[in-house]
């Protein structure tokens, strides 16, 4: 097991060359594919929704879900919404578990979160293969395991804030990115793995039957519990290299490891707190207000509810670092920071956990032949794998101008995007529209990597050593929010039959950044320059 350093300012060339250079490498490569599974394990939901749902509609009986809906099977518009709770669920509560990892690092120690995030993950990842063995399984079961998958989600938060305090300032840009991008890359790697992962039994007489489906008049099959189980083996050696490999820092005070690990499931209980909240007032509380508004009112109450719960029922121990940390929400930038984050990592956290079903959505026809899986994982790609590019180019440029240029596309794209979703849904043929509506979307996914790495760039700049850390972890955790937002606004346009509204209405919001970000910190008298 790697021990703590006795010593550590990296700001300092000679200790930096001498000794922070490696450690700080080891951790950083040891992190990054623990991040790029639980981003994998947090996501997958959309990915096993659009396999469910071409498991039903070939066959009624495969995973024919009631859920409140007197007992009664849904039509095809209804079933399509309802699969969308899934990711919506996982994205909820990924989201909201990323607000007490905001502040886990500096209380539990960076070893010993990685290590027992990944541990976590473990769980719900072998009950989800278990349950998609019986296309019987309550769809109420699957709301719980994708609730419990949000521990990937939240992991973001603390894997950032995490290496924000291994690199000195000047490499922060590359590191965050390298950690990020690449941790991000788990939603692509998912996306092209699960489809050849269900097409075979790779676990034996352990991994259960597969479901069997007509095409044609030929026997098909799948085995969509791999979807879920695939990752177990790679997390369990992941874990051990986290717990062997990776250091606590000495200015965290985490304490002996069993005390740590007790301070971080009392943190993690707190978020699935919120999280529980939230997901009931989503699933099961009618609120007499319209959909949209309904969505937006879960989220607050999902953070409100965790940060009380921080504030009020955190033992003393916990309680002193914590309000240290709690001085960000003091700092309007933090709140400004917040706004441009959810712009990028939001969107591709969003459109990576909606992306796979709203193609089928729009594209797919019964006669059509389109198969979407070909594609799914390349927009997610692009987005990940080019974030460090906008943590360099801001290194070099300035974040707040890479923030702006990238912005003006964002808007252009998205606009576009619609466009082609318009033209699809009045068509006898959207298939026709598929590969324009493809390229502009991947030019999408495309600013929303460069914008992740150029907004987190300049959050170092902005604020202080003991703020940043933890405005990382608060930023992205409610941009995190992205990936519960976008499938619902999505999925209550495509019961409206007008999913190109949800992308006009993002475009308006990406043109408010455009606004807020030169005001800021991009126009000549701006009040920080970044």
């Amino acid at each position: 097991m790697a021990s703590t350093p006795h010593h550590w300012d990296v700001e300092d060339d000679v200790f930096w060359d001498s000794t922070g250079k490696s450690i700080a490498n080891r951790n950083l490569w040891i992190s990054i594919p623990n991040l790029l599974c639980g981003f994998s394990v947090w996501l997958y939901w959309g990915m096993i929704a659009k396999t469910m749902q071409r498991l039903h509609f070939a066959n009624e009986d495969l995973f024919n879900f009631t859920f409140r809906n007197a007992g009664q099977p849904y039509d095809e518009a209804g079933y399509r919404a309802l699969l969308f709770t899934l990711p919506a669920v996982a994205g909820l509560a990924g989201a909201t578990l990323r607000i007490p990892n905001s502040f886990m690092i500096a209380i539990c120690g960076g070893r010993n979160v990685k290590f027992m995030t990944t541990v976590m993950l473990i769980i719900p990842a072998l009950l989800a293969g278990i349950a998609l063995q019986d296309p019987n399984t309550p769809f109420s079961m699957f709301i719980v395991l994708a609730a419990l998958s949000g521990v990937g989600g939240g992991a973001f938060a603390s894997s950032m804030s995490n290496i924000s305090f291994f690199f000195p300032k000047r490499m922060q840009g590359l590191a965050l990115g390298l950690n990020a991008g690449l941790g991000n890359a788990g939603v692509s790697v998912m996306q092209f793995l699960i489809p050849w992962a269900i097409t075979f039994g790779m676990f034996g007489g352990i991994g259960g039957d597969p479901q069997e489906f007509l095409v044609e008049g030929q026997t098909q099959q799948i085995w969509i519990q791999n979807a879920a189980m695939v990752w177990v083996p790679i997390m369990t050696v992941l874990g051990i290299l986290a717990w062997v490999l990776m250091n606590n820092l000495p200015q965290h005070d985490c304490g002996p490891a069993p005390v740590a690990i007790g301070k971080y499931l009392w943190l993690e209980g707190i978020g699935f707190l919120g999280s529980a909240v939230g997901i009931g007032m989503l699933v099961f509380v009618p609120l007499p207000i319209p959909e949209l508004v309904r969505i937006f009112v879960v989220l607050v109450v999902a953070v409100v509810v965790t940060l009380l719960a921080m504030r009020y029922m955190t033992p003393r121990t916990i309680q002193g670092p914590l309000q240290k940390q709690f001085a960000i929400f003091k700092n309007k930038h933090n709140w400004v920071m917040t706004w441009l984050y959810v712009m990028t990592f939001g969107s591709f956290i969003g459109y990576s956990n909606a992306f796979p079903k709203l193609m089928d959505d729009v594209f797919v026809t019964p006669t059509n032949g389109l198969i979407t899986s070909k594609y799914i994982w390349i927009g997610a790609a692009v987005g990940a794998l080019i974030r460090p590019l906008g943590g360099w180019l801001s290194d070099k440029l300035g974040g707040a101008r890479v923030t702006q240029w990238d912005t003006w596309i964002m808007v252009g794209a998205t606009i576009l995007a619609g466009y082609f979703v318009s033209l699809a849904g009045k068509s006898e043929t959207p298939e026709k529209y598929f590969i324009p509506f493809l390229i502009t979307f991947v030019v999408l996914f495309a600013t929303t990597g460069i914008g992740n790495g150029s907004t987190f760039r300049m959050i170092p700049i902005i604020f202080s050593k003991e703020q940043a850390g933890p405005v990382l972890g608060w930023t992205s955790a409610i941009a995190a929010y992205g990936a519960y937002l976008i499938p619902k606004i999505f999925a209550t346009q495509i019961q409206n039959g007008t999913p190109e509204y949800a992308l006009y209405g993002f475009a308006v919001y990406y043109a408010s950044c455009l606004a807020v970000n030169w005001w800021f910190y991009a126009r000549p008298n701006a009040e920080i320059k970044c």
